[in-house]
């Protein structure tokens, strides 16, 4: 017997894969094909205060081992979601991580009170990879001062766990990890997509709408384990490790690297089972080695020459 079991600050989760915002619709969409309740935790698609249509097609395009979108944030709100959604995923045994994003410190706020007064929301992680558009169209994610501000005030609207999803666009993970630490996140998903073009070489244009879109797959794997590790060694709150994992041993790395948990994002949508399948080769991967809990593993990187 191997315990998977793992804890996210005060959320604790049956084992450590969980599925990646915008990657899973809001769970419903992919419960004909996989058990619901084998995941560790359910984290759904970004919402904000009011819907969203998103940006202008096209907004998907395929890349060598990933892919670029610029989906837009597109969802239904939160009101929609907790009348429309939220009652569907009660009925499973699994943890549901309401991912949420504004474009003012208000607007956050507001999302975090709506969810927090939510039955069902058992978490929520932080998108703050958005432009405030109330101060010149500063990403919060980007700027120590706008994070430790909007992470601060909506540490204080909300008494559930609180995860901070850090971008990967900064010069130093380790640097914002401690703003959104100090701050009062409860634990932070390291990373978000990474920014990429690509452009239409008959057209002399981006195929993209939008021009940029974040990049993911298994092209930004060893960007996002480095990440990881940097984070891991930077603060003292759990690390929810993602971005290109495919298998279960690409989800060991993370773990290794001293991530508690990880995302399966992209690899959903070329397998809907893929989640699953990474929980499985976990296990095996445990039995195998003769480890009979998963948190012994947790930060057992050695680094060369040490």
């Amino acid at each position: 017997m191997v315990n998977l079991s793992v804890t996210i600050g005060p959320l604790k989760l049956k084992n450590p894969v969980m599925t990646a915002s915008g990657t899973f619709g809001y769970g419903e969409e992919y419960a004909e094909y996989i058990d619901l309740n084998r995941l560790g935790a359910i984290v759904v698609k970004g919402l904000s205060i009011t819907p969203r249509d998103g940006n202008p097609t096209p907004r998907v395009v395929e890349t060598p081992a990933g892919m670029l979108n610029a989906i837009g944030l597109q969802n239904i709100g939160v009101r929609s979601f907790i009348r429309e959604k939220l009652p569907f995923l009660r009925q499973f045994d699994t943890p549901v991580i309401a991912n949420f994003f504004g474009d003012t410190v208000d607007e956050y706020v507001r999302a975090a009170v709506e969810l927090s007064s939510a039955e069902g929301v058992h978490a929520l992680e932080m998108n703050i990879s958005c432009p405030n558009k109330q101060e010149g169209w500063i990403v919060f994610g980007t700027n120590p001062t706008a994070m430790a501000e909007v992470v601060g005030e909506v540490r204080k609207a909300t008494n559930l766990p609180l995860i901070v999803k850090l971008t990967p666009n900064v010069a130093d993970i380790g640097c914002m990890a401690k703003v959104a630490q100090d701050a009062g996140a409860d634990a932070l998903s390291v990373i978000n997509t990474i920014t990429g073009m690509v452009i239409d070489i008959r057209k002399r244009k981006p195929v993209l709408a939008n021009n940029t879109g974040g990049l993911s797959g298994p092209a930004i794997r060893p960007i996002a384990v480095r990440m990881v590790w940097e984070t891991c060694k930077a603060v003292g709150i759990p690390v929810i490790g993602m971005g290109g994992i495919m298998n279960a041993r690409d989800a060991m790395e993370f773990l290794i690297a001293g991530a508690r948990s990880v995302a399966v994002g992209t690899a959903n949508f070329v397998d809907p089972v893929a989640a699953i399948a990474v929980i499985d080769g976990i296990e095996a991967f445990l039995a195998e080695e003769g480890i009979p809990d998963i948190n012994n593993i947790i930060g057992s990187l050695k680094l060369n020459g040490l």
